[in-house]
């Protein structure tokens, strides 16, 4: 009984595409954005990232991403992130996240694209704009 279990788990773990293993993308960055941690956000930046913060928007580098998603946390501490949305469109992904801050409530939105040959997601977007309930 134990050896056809076995059996069938190696091959579902080996026949899984590598996506499915970061299937949890959206949960790993809604931890970073409790913690505050632009630095473990940034590690899944594209090349290039269009970010719009509040009323700050434009394409920016990844260490330039990074740098003002660092200040954004500086000025709203994060306190407590939910997720209120995921959706998993092959090749693309998306999550929205509710984000508080001690100066408020946000509403963090996350695009994320398939990037080859990794086989990973990638931001490509990162919206953070105040939550309007």
């Amino acid at each position: 009984m134990i050896k056809p279990l076995l059996a069938f788990l190696f091959l579902l773990v080996h026949f899984t595409p590598n996506n499915a293993f970061q299937a949890d993308i959206v949960d790993q960055l809604a931890a970073h954005f409790k913690l505050g941690n632009s630095k473990e956000i940034a590690k899944n930046f594209s090349s290039s990232v269009e970010l719009i913060i509040l009323d700050q928007e434009d394409v920016y580098s990844k260490a330039q991403a990074e740098q003002i998603l660092k200040d954004f946390f500086i000025k709203n501490p994060p306190s407590k992130v939910a997720i209120i949305h995921q959706l998993n469109n092959a090749p693309f992904r998306l999550g929205i996240l509710s984000l508080q801050t001690k100066n408020g409530k946000f509403r963090v939105t996350i695009s994320m694209a398939l990037k080859k040959p990794s086989n990973t997601f990638l931001i490509t977007e990162l919206r953070i704009e105040a939550d309007k309930e």
